[in-house]
């Protein structure tokens, strides 16, 4: 059998990532748990409830599950509804809540990655236009300084909007998300503001945290032309890639925002990002077809030979990692994978599609590319938006009834990653062995 190992970088970034909303339970005062209650937006009625039951304190617990997993990594956020319930009043004990989970993480030896903002608004913000109120900007100023100066102590490391890009469209074009908006102009207000919001956000924590690392994490989606000798096909790959990928960090990157047929100059967001997160999950490959002008005439579609997940959502296309890598290049910056994973509640294509996407990782990171870590979403299974409890990403499958946690083949697999910093032949052998031949040719 072939014997070798992908090493990674000393000092590389393993760990898993959560979202408040996702994971705390009894959220009651934001955007989504106004949501979940009207008929028709979640699926099969889901509702968050308890979640992981972190707020009441479940949180020690999967700590100390990611420590002795050997994570020395762990991207969290915070809930701006617990931390500024109304527009004039700060909760002290929230803030509180969140400093004694950074610092536990901190005396577990694990480095704590905070994001401000992950989908979710407080509720009177949102009363108040949300995103398309251009009012957001100064109320996410306020709020980040609130946060930084409370957490400053054990945290460098920021991610000021999870996925701003899929926000906007699935908020503001789409309609899945509240506030349900299907409107190009709300979308690009929303687009406009979330990079001013940015922009505010990064300079308030290089005041306060001058060396503080900021940056955003982008949902990147791989788009491959489905005929690539089409060149239709590979227009409106490159379209879809520009519109859906390029816009924020683009405009973080240059301060011009592009979105569709919108265009303007924020020159306060221009050099706002000291690092690029990549979210990426599967590639999707699209094809020109002018009757669906609701589409932005093209139909996308999963590969049907590739490894679809449990509810046919995602498909296991690791080559889209290091196309997503490589397009983070064009911004001169450090690369952390902010969120990487697959719904798999059996855990049957977990174990492969982790080996398979490292793999790619590790290919980057022999280019001399400037991948600085990888968190895997998410640690424990937790509420998934508007897909509710369908989804199980967790390494840590949850029992929401109970709140139990059992542990799935693929954390011991991933604690074995994590521990030698690096993917050897024997742990792909045991864990993944039908990517093993792929993987490790003779």
């Amino acid at each position: 059998m072939a014997q070798a190992t992908f090493h990674f970088p000393r000092g590389f970034l393993w760990g898993t990532a959560t979202a408040a909303h996702q994971v705390e339970g009894n959220n009651t005062n934001n955007s989504w748990y106004a949501w979940e209650q009207l008929p028709g937006k979640i699926i099969d009625g889901h509702k968050s409830g308890l979640a992981c039951d972190w707020w009441n304190g479940r949180w020690r617990e999967d700590f100390q599950r990611a420590a002795e997993g050997r994570q020395n990594a762990h991207r969290l956020s915070v809930e701006w509804s617990r931390i500024q319930p109304e527009p004039d009043r700060w909760d002290e004990q929230a803030l509180d809540r969140y400093l004694d989970m950074v610092r536990t993480l901190k005396e577990l030896n694990i480095t704590p990655m905070v994001t401000l903002h992950h989908f979710s608004n407080p509720l009177w913000l949102e009363e108040q236009g949300g995103w398309e109120n251009e009012a957001v900007v100064k109320h996410f100023e306020a709020f980040t300084r609130r946060v930084v100066e409370a957490l400053k102590d054990y945290v460098n490391l920021w991610c000021s909007l999870n996925e701003p890009n899929g926000n906007a469209i699935q908020s503001y074009l789409l309609g899945v998300w509240p506030p349900g908006k299907k409107d190009p102009q709300a979308a690009f207000r929303a687009i406009v503001n979330m990079v001013k919001a940015h922009a505010a956000a990064y300079r308030v924590i290089h005041t306060v945290q001058p060396q503080a690392q900021v940056g955003m994490a982008i949902n990147y989606r791989s788009f491959f032309p489905g005929k690539p000798w089409f060149p239709p096909d590979r227009w409106i790959a490159r379209l879809l890639s520009r519109n859906l990928n390029d816009t924020f960090p683009q405009a973080a990157h240059t301060g011009v925002t592009r979105f569709l047929t919108f265009h303007q100059i924020i020159p306060e967001a221009e050099g706002t990002q000291d690092y690029i997160g990549l979210n990426y999950y599967v590639r999707e490959y699209a094809v020109l077809n002018l009757l669906r002008y609701k589409d932005m005439f093209h139909r996308r579609y999963l590969r049907l030979d590739a490894q679809h997940s449990y509810t046919g959502y995602l498909a296991n296309e690791p080559d889209g990692m290091l196309e997503g890598l490589k397009w983070c290049l064009q911004f001169k910056k450090p690369i952390i994978i902010t969120e990487n994973g697959v719904e798999d509640p059996d855990d049957r294509l977990r174990p492969r599609y982790l080996a398979e996407h490292l793999r790619q990782v590790w290919r980057a990171v022999n280019f001399n590319w400037p991948v600085k870590g990888y968190f895997h979403w998410s640690l424990v299974d937790n509420f998934e938006w508007e897909r509710g409890w369908t989804q199980r990403f967790g390494l840590w499958k949850l029992d929401e009834a109970t709140q139990a946690r059992i542990k799935r083949p693929s954390a011991d697999f991933y604690a074995e990653i994590c521990r030698e910093n690096g993917l050897s032949a024997d742990m792909v052998a045991r864990y993944a062995p039908e990517a093993f031949a792929e993987m490790f040719p003779n």
